[in-house]
């Protein structure tokens, strides 16, 4: 959504229904959420490079294995009505090594909003000697809520209560280019496609317009690499960048070294607000988890205690043929 409109929304009626003590605290949270949302609609994950079909739709089959990817995120924990998402990505290449499918689920929970999205996944694969090129597509809905029962009101007949929110679904198109080797990967994306609008507020009075935000496009770069600096040691640096109008260009820069096949560990700068600490486990072949801790450098450093993110990698092989269960680096 819209995320000017929506911190201009809530805050006039949040401030109408919260404790005063807690005005001061919610007028710094909204500042900064506003400078995020405003421009960027989608869920942020720090371990976008284990959870790039979120990003990217080209991506899907890449590992040529059935891939699951869990992933849970709590940010700026201790912040009564924080940001928490939960996202499920499946994506698998079929007999025709031409073509992938994927299915990607998310709730992106902020204060009383929750935003859903189901994607299913579409991928054509053009086959090289030694890389692919990918052209992915994701199409579902997105679904945009707010629970006024969840707020605690002061005055149980205030018409922004009554008249509440207009539930609505909308379609979303997403599309991506992603090229890779076993080394290194490149890829572009765009989100929201159709830019749909989805209902914030409104109201019966004949005099009194209903509110609407409009899903912006975003784009995408993601690129990576992986460089063996010994038998038991690799160099693994990535980067991801964020453009949508609205918004200043957003950097995500990772360097991560992979230690005995097994232990991942890597640190992760975010232009202008984050600096996050990356572990990642294969515990057996098939089986990895990750963990990543942000720490935030805003307004709100000093009302949370960081943003947490776990997700959980499973990837197996539906035929029966020689591709290995050896996980690729990316």
């Amino acid at each position: 959504m819209d995320g000017f409109l929506f911190v201009t929304e809530v805050t006039k009626m949040l401030t109408k229904h919260i404790h005063k003590e807690m005005k001061s605290v919610l007028a710094i949270a909204l500042f900064v959420i506003s400078a995020v949302t405003y421009g960027q609609q989608d869920p942020l994950y720090t371990q976008y490079m284990y959870n790039k079909l979120a990003i990217n739709p080209g991506y899907a089959g890449s590992h040529e294995l059935f891939s699951i990817e869990a992933l849970t995120r709590i940010q700026w924990v201790g912040m009564e009505g924080s940001p928490r998402t939960t996202s499920l990505s499946l994506h698998t290449p079929l007999r025709n090594p031409h073509i992938a499918l994927g299915l990607y689920v998310y709730t992106d929970r902020l204060g009383p909003t929750v935003d859903y999205g189901i994607m299913g996944n579409f991928t054509y694969r053009i086959i090289f000697k030694n890389s692919k090129l990918s052209f992915g597509v994701n199409a579902g809905f997105k679904y945009y809520n707010i629970d006024f029962e969840s707020l605690e009101a002061k005055d149980p007949g205030d018409i922004e209560l009554i008249n509440k929110v207009k539930n609505r679904a909308v379609p979303d198109v997403d599309f991506g280019i992603y090229y890779y080797t076993p080394k290194f990967y490149v890829g572009l994306s765009s989100k929201h496609l159709l830019q749909n609008q989805m209902s914030v507020s409104s109201s019966p009075a004949p005099d009194t317009k209903s509110s609407f935000s409009k899903l912006k496009r975003h784009f995408y770069g993601i690129g990576g690499a992986a460089f063996p600096l010994s038998k038991d040691l690799v160099f693994m640096p990535s980067l991801l960048v964020k453009l949508v109008e609205g918004a200043p260009v957003q950097l995500d820069v990772n360097t991560s070294f992979l230690i005995l096949d097994v232990l991942t560990l890597g640190a992760s700068y975010r232009t202008n607000a984050a600096l996050a600490f990356l572990v990642s486990v294969n515990i057996t072949r098939n089986l990895s988890i990750g963990y990543s801790y942000d720490i935030w450098f805003n307004r709100l450093q000093g009302y949370n205690k960081g943003s947490h993110e776990i997700r959980v990698g499973y990837d197996f092989n539906p035929f029966r043929n020689s591709r290995m269960l050896t996980p690729r680096y990316f």
